[in-house]
């Protein structure tokens, strides 16, 4: 019985799904964004996120626990030198799923799944957008009176 079993199996065992999600969260990290169905991208970021907590606390045994799910020395390395430094502030959500449509082949829903500080485009776009506004209204007497100022300085200077 699977009573409160909530997790995706996937379609396959429990060893061939630890495998592929430990090699799916090690692409992610190392080139930041990989393109797979979305049940796939689901259970990746059920997956990845909790590491990715994890890599902001640099220990040895937070080193340790995150290799153990992930068994690649270089995505670990990343993990920890890069990511978990542009996440810092973040208190979660890390990944962003975005879907790309239907696979040729056999209808499967497609989408990217990418970490979210590092994406180029949202990011610099949200920081354009920010601007400093204020409710008072701009008062025109004083912006016109150096203008004032300076022409009189101007006259006098020539005459």
């Amino acid at each position: 019985m699977r009573h409160r079993k909530k997790f995706n199996h996937l379609g396959r065992k429990a060893a061939h799904r630890k495998a592929m999600l430990s090699n799916m969260a090690s692409s992610l990290i190392l080139h930041k964004r990989i393109s797979t169905t979305t049940a796939k991208a689901k259970a990746l970021r059920m997956y990845v996120e909790p590491l990715i907590t994890k890599g902001k606390e640099d220990t040895t045994h937070s080193r340790r626990v995150v290799f153990s799910y992930l068994k690649q020395k270089e995505a670990v390395t990343e993990l920890f030198r890069e990511v978990a430094v542009k996440v810092a502030t973040r208190n979660g959500g890390y990944t962003r799923i975005l879907k790309t449509g239907n696979r040729l082949g056999d209808n499967a829903e497609m989408c990217i799944i990418e970490l979210v500080d590092f994406n180029a485009t949202y990011v610099t776009e949200k920081k354009a957008e920010v601007k400093k506004t204020t409710r008072r209204r701009k008062s025109t007497k004083k912006a016109e009176a150096p203008t004032e100022v300076s022409e009189a300085k101007e006259e006098k200077g020539k005459e």
